[in-house]
């Protein structure tokens, strides 16, 4: 059994509004231009995993996303999975990927999120899934599964627990994703907000404004993962840009009284990094760069740290002292993060790896984190599961 996973190939298409085109699209052309990056073709692939929370069938009369992305990409006979988990979607694909090689099933495995949400109509707000009166009026008293409140409730809890935590430090998030967003080609929006400007905005749900809250989004990512035996018995060029993955951790937070109301955004995050950092053997203050789940301006802020990026209760000081600023101690989103880069649910997971992959094998161009070895991903699906994924830049001989 291999423990040694490395990252071979990473896509992702640009995120947007596509009305020409379907999630199936979308998929095969990040899953192409994967196998592309890693010098394979399908025929190589031992398994498939595919992640996508809204559109799994579509009006397929019940055939999976991932058989469609197949029939466009290549049938091989490899064993593919569906997996819907949520926000974290793409980063479980991957994770099914890993435990496919791990397990020796396989020495080759490629992982796709993909999502088409412009066309999606959620729920009313306030009316939860079920549609049930016994259940609204239950929601009514006690919380939302809108996803604006929950995360503004939590920002909201956040501040009060904490000193030096109010809006202009969650406004101060937004400001700095779209700034960075405007140096990422792939993002949904590339447009610079002053303080002023974000605080000025619509409110959505407190403290968020709009430029706070994260855009429906279309796109896809792919990743294409190998062990470490078979990545030895490649070509030079192919090792040189390989990426260890060093942790893969998926979590769901444990039972606590406050969760009966609120979902609890922040205990499976806390456990998801502890036991990363202890499977990577690394340190919060090792990283380069992270990528980290910023649905909304208030969660990116809670999640420095849920990530020990910053002393607890730090994160206020920590977004002030501009530690997550491009040039700043621990680079957070610089890809623009979801406020900016868009959240394509089910391609997120895998997008926040191409983006950590991309600098760490210098190729990031203009939003390049110079020097960087070490980065993570992190990544929420609310009902709720917490991805984290440690990448390195390694020599496979190491």
């Amino acid at each position: 059994m291999s423990e040694d996973i490395w990252l071979l190939g990473v896509s992702m298409t640009g995120f947007g509004k596509f009305a020409d085109r379907d999630t199936a699209g979308l998929g095969a052309d990040a899953a192409l231009d994967a196998l592309d990056d890693a010098g394979l073709t399908m025929r190589d692939i031992g398994v498939m995993a595919v992640g996508n929370r809204t559109d799994m069938t579509g009006d397929s009369g019940g055939e999976g996303l991932g058989h469609r992305i197949m029939r466009r990409i290549g049938h091989t006979g490899a064993p593919i999975y569906h997996v819907m988990n949520s926000c974290a979607s793409g980063a479980a694909a991957l994770r099914v990927a890993i435990m496919a090689i791990k397990a020796g099933e396989t020495s080759i495995g490629l992982a796709v999120g993909a999502e088409h949400m412009t066309g999606y109509r959620p729920p009313p707000p306030c009316v939860p899934s079920d549609g049930s009166p016994a259940t609204a009026q239950l929601e009514g008293l006690l919380g939302t599964y809108q996803m604006p409140g929950v995360f503004g409730h939590a920002g909201t809890e956040y501040a009060a627990r904490y000193e030096g935590v109010g809006v202009e430090q969650y406004a101060r998030v937004a400001v700095k994703n779209h700034d960075n967003s405007v140096l990422n080609p792939k993002a949904q929006y590339r447009k610079r907000f002053t303080l002023e400007e974000v605080l000025g905005a619509r409110m959505v749900a407190y403290p968020n404004t709009l430029p706070m809250c994260c855009p429906n989004s279309d796109g896809a990512a792919a990743a294409v993962v190998v062990s470490g035996e078979r990545l030895r018995g490649m070509p030079p060029e192919r090792r040189r840009r390989a990426v260890k993955i060093s942790a893969s951790v998926l979590t769901t937070d444990p039972w606590v009284e406050s969760g009966e109301a609120q979902f609890d955004v922040n205990t499976l995050t806390r456990h998801a990094a502890d036991l990363a950092y202890e499977q990577a053997g690394v340190a919060p203050e090792d990283l380069d760069l992270v990528e980290l789940h910023d649905c909304f301006a208030t969660a990116e802020l809670m999640h420095y740290d849920n990530l020990r990026l910053c002393a607890p209760g730090g994160a206020g000081a920590f977004i002030d002292s501009g530690a997550a600023d491009r040039d700043g101690k621990t680079p957070v989103n610089v890809s623009g993060g979801l406020l900016s880069k868009g959240h394509p649910i089910g391609a997120t997971g895998i997008a926040n790896i191409y983006e950590v992959a991309t600098h760490l094998r210098g190729e990031a161009g203009d939003r390049q984190i110079h020097g960087a070895t070490v980065g993570l991903t992190h990544v929420i699906g609310l009902g709720s599961s917490c991805a984290v994924h440690v990448l390195e830049r390694r020599s496979p001989h190491a």
